[in-house]
């Protein structure tokens, strides 16, 4: 019997504001290491004995990035799933069972934005638990408390055999005082991570969410191929009601099972957290990026842009990008959701896209801008190019950086090379590649009466998308 690990990979990156945003949330971000959290998740299986080709069931607007990193990775993987609105963990559970094609196959559910350091005891909990899951139970991995975490749910175990214990009941969330008795009664942390056979989850979604079953039956039927991609269906995913698979199987079922272990698991769900998992220096500050400190203690200091220089601080967190610097006690790193929710009634951009902006073809971040002109570094990934198109409001200017670029301008193509420039007027079709090796750099410099991201008219893209 194989095991398909199923990862999910949704989320609107509200907690690690401001490095993770809407497009581009934590598990596609270099957190720790060089990796992303999306990388580590699928290098975890990828290739292992006994592991089927991993399936990955993450949200349409992800697409690109998760294609990206697939393509990097070259890990073996099947079609993934993409949905066009995010329903929660029920939803994504069911659709990767209805579209299984194997049916000697485990399912492995993994959040594609948690930690595992210990992949030794990793292994060995999954294949202690591979009886009961074949068996009819679904399994879900307990965590073993270092501390009286708040902002995890915790799993009462009972009875044991052959180290899986039946779940005696869920707590979610406790306040500090009441994590402490349940660590002294021995619960376990919710790590989020479950093997099941994936008919045992159709059978009991039959009797428990039949709805939301034949929703997701729906929403695979009426499916499209995209780029290698099945895109689920847009109604039935829709008319879904939201809802976590522990609320819909694991606090329902009779058949829920726990494997206590200890794998150096973390959600990453705060920047404590982060601050917590970093190697720390002798001040047991975690200092990334430009950072100079005098009497800083206990602090997480990142910046992706400016110098931070941090002057008699003590348990702080500071998280500079190029446009956004948050600053608060470490102790408040689970309210930074609050923060959000009001920059989403604000300044609602920034809580979506970050400064650098990520496209199929590469990327662009913006320089500077003034009236009827913007400036744009332009990175443009070896063999990818942008769509041919169309802009009626502004003219463009490219200088050349690095790498070699193939210009086309009304059905004329040339190369240009670093140090060189290429003029191209409004109402002009054109298009931009990359025919070599490395990545092509250049700066744009657009000028016009309008100069929004909705003025262009696209005649071929090789991404699929329209106008």
């Amino acid at each position: 019997m194989h095991i398909r690990p199923i990862i999910l990979s949704g989320g609107s990156g509200t907690r690690l504001w401001p490095v993770s945003r809407q497009k581009q949330p934590k598990q596609f971000v270099a957190l720790i290491g060089q990796n992303s959290l999306f990388a580590s998740t699928l290098s975890l299986t990828a290739n292992k004995p006994g592991f089927a080709p991993a399936l990955i069931v993450g949200s349409a607007d992800h697409k690109f990035l998760i294609l990206d990193i697939l393509e990097h990775m070259a890990v073996p993987h099947v079609a993934p799933l993409l949905e066009p609105e995010g329903r929660n963990t029920a939803a994504a559970a069911l659709v990767a069972a209805l579209a299984e094609t194997e049916e000697d196959v485990l399912h492995l559910v993994r959040p594609s934005d948690h930690i595992i350091e210990d992949e030794k005891a990793f292994m060995e909990a999954v294949a202690k638990a591979v009886a009961a899951a074949k068996n009819g139970s679904f399994v879900l991995f307990g965590i073993t408390p270092t501390h009286p975490e708040t902002g995890y749910g915790y799993i009462i175990p009972g009875k044991a055999n052959d180290g899986v214990h039946v779940i005696t009941s869920f707590k979610e969330k406790p306040d500090e005082k009441n994590a402490q008795v349940l660590i002294a009664q021995g619960a376990l942390w919710n790590s989020g991570i479950f093997l099941y056979a994936p008919k045992t989850l159709i059978a009991e979604a039959e009797r428990l969410a039949p709805e939301l079953l034949a929703q997701c039956r729906k929403a695979l039927e009426k499916a499209k191929q995209d780029l290698g991609c099945i895109m689920l269906e847009a109604d039935a995913y829709k008319s879904m009601t939201s809802e976590a698979f522990d609320r819909v199987i694991m606090e329902r079922t009779k058949h829920g099972a726990v494997v206590p272990c200890n794998m150096g698991w973390s959600d990453v769900g705060s920047w404590q957290a982060l601050w917590q998992l970093a190697s720390k220096d002798a001040h047991h500050n975690m200092c990334s990026g430009s950072i100079i400190t005098r009497d800083v203690t206990n602090s997480y200091i990142r910046s992706e842009g400016p110098k931070v220089a941090a002057l008699g601080l003590d348990n702080i967190m500071i998280i500079a990008t190029k446009d956004a610097v948050l600053v608060a006690p470490k102790n408040r790193s689970q309210d930074v959701k609050a923060i959000v929710d009001d920059l989403r009634k604000d300044n609602k951009e920034m809580t979506v896209d970050h400064p650098r902006v990520m496209r199929p073809w590469g990327s662009y971040e913006g320089i500077a801008q003034g009236q009827n002109f913007q400036v744009k570094q332009i990175i443009v990934r070896p063999g990818r190019s942008l769509s041919l198109q169309m802009h009626h409001h502004r003219a463009e200017h490219w200088i050349i950086v690095a790498g070699t670029a193939k210009v086309e301008i009304d059905g004329v193509e040339k190369l240009v090379f670093p140090n060189e420039s290429v003029y191209i007027p409004k109402a002009t079709k054109h298009r931009l590649g990359n025919p070599g090796k490395a990545d092509l750099h250049l700066i744009e410099v657009q000028s016009g009466d309008y100069l929004g991201e909705d003025d262009i008219v696209r005649y071929i893209d090789d991404y699929g998308r329209g106008e």
